[in-house]
């Protein structure tokens, strides 16, 4: 298993975390083989925002003393009053559910998350309505360790990230909601199946949400990192053949923030094919020929895909390229300092550029990298 920093915190978390919701309703024997697994791979952080009071015991149960092992992030405003996975804005009702959450894990969470932001009304509905004050006092207590916001929206994403509240956001990633233009309502689509004409180049607005989130120091958990499983899926994919599940798991730890990408498991046997991520080839995680497709509108642009990897001098091209990208985001007197820090300890940067060019003849969107590092040394370095 890889882990990665999230974003400032100075905690780490496993690049696969296991998303918990499948294993609602299921046998308790089926709760505990799936939990096992994930921890007997590495898994250290796993998504618990299920209202519903027997899976969190189940999950508690399965974790018994290795509770400590792991990083768990919970919902701030899931409850099942109505129907299971409901959402409330009510400070009583909230405080009810996730102080019930608490108790069953230990009286700790690690990430008490705001739960689903995805509209002005939500977000003005938790900071009028007490919720973002409340989040405060648990991460004052010691009930959580950090305070964190889910959303599927990525201008209100933005708007929340702007508040400087989150320490972290869970937000939703994959190629075809990153295809699809950020007004489109990206789980509408995902449900009633995706059209690929729609998708023609990555939205800008979701790039910036991304590019904000590691400038901040914000890190991102990914959910919906399948689409449901529809773009593993040969019979709903919006692309020409499905993606694989590695694809897609590549995919979201490429983008700017990213420390682990959550994979909805309910059984070992799932476990085992996303933890097989870990030990795929390259050309196995590739996810670019769903790219090419759209060729002409990324043409000298960075995805950060590694294909124009190995550098002789050992570079990391496709940060050198992002941290470039974030850069250009600004005025070049406003570059925030933690963008020029974090440029300035890569291990090698412009300045062991040998411009022997492989990288550019390996580059499937004719990136001008040689150029990019020259660009990169003079605003960054």
């Amino acid at each position: 298993m890889d882990y990665r920093f999230i974003g400032k915190t100075g905690k780490k978390a496993s690049i696969i975390g296991l998303g918990c919701e499948h294993l609602d309703q299921k046998p308790y024997s089926q709760v505990e083989e799936t939990i096992h697994a994930a921890l007997a791979g590495g898994i250290t952080y796993m998504d618990v925002f299920m209202p519903g009071e027997e899976v969190r015991q189940n999950i508690a149960k399965a974790l018994g003393s290795r509770r400590k092992d792991v990083m768990l992030q919970g919902a701030i405003g899931s409850t099942d009053i109505n129907q299971q996975y409901d959402i409330s804005r009510d400070l009583p009702t909230v405080q009810k559910y996730f102080e019930n959450c608490l108790r069953i894990f230990g009286g700790y969470m690690d990430v008490g998350f705001l739960f689903f932001v995805d509209t002005q009304k939500d977000l003005d509905q938790i900071f009028a309505g007490g919720i973002a004050e409340y989040a405060q006092k648990l991460k004052k207590q010691g009930d959580i360790g950090m305070i964190g916001c889910s959303s599927h929206n990525p201008e209100i994403a933005f708007q929340m990230v702007g508040t400087g509240l989150p320490e972290m956001m869970m937000f939703s990633i994959n190629l075809a909601f990153d295809l699809s233009p950020s007004n489109t309502p990206v789980l509408d689509s995902m449900f009633n199946n995706w059209e690929e004409e729609s998708l023609t180049t990555l939205d800008p607005k979701r790039l910036r949400l991304y590019a904000l989130c590691e400038e901040k120091g914000i890190g991102i958990s990914v959910m919906k990192t399948l689409g449901a499983g529809k773009l593993s899926s040969k019979d709903h994919t919006p692309f020409s053949a499905p993606m694989s599940v590695h694809q897609c798991i590549h995919y979201a730890l490429t983008r700017p923030a990213v420390y682990t990408t959550l994979l909805g498991c309910q059984s070992r046997s799932e476990v085992d094919e996303a933890l097989g991520y870990l030990n795929a080839s390259q050309e196995e995680r590739d996810y670019i020929p769903f790219l090419q497709k759209l060729e002409q509108n990324f043409e000298g642009k960075c995805v950060y895909c590694n294909h124009c990897l190995p550098c002789p001098s050992s570079i990391d091209i496709a940060a050198v390229n992002k941290y470039l990208d974030m850069a250009l985001l600004h005025n070049s007197g406003d570059i925030p300092p933690a963008i020029k820090a974090h440029y300035r300890h890569l291990d090698a940067g412009r300045s062991d550029c040998i411009r022997c060019g492989s990288c550019e003849e390996r580059c499937p969107f004719k990136v001008p990298i040689i150029s990019n590092m020259e660009k990169a040394a003079q605003l960054l370095g």
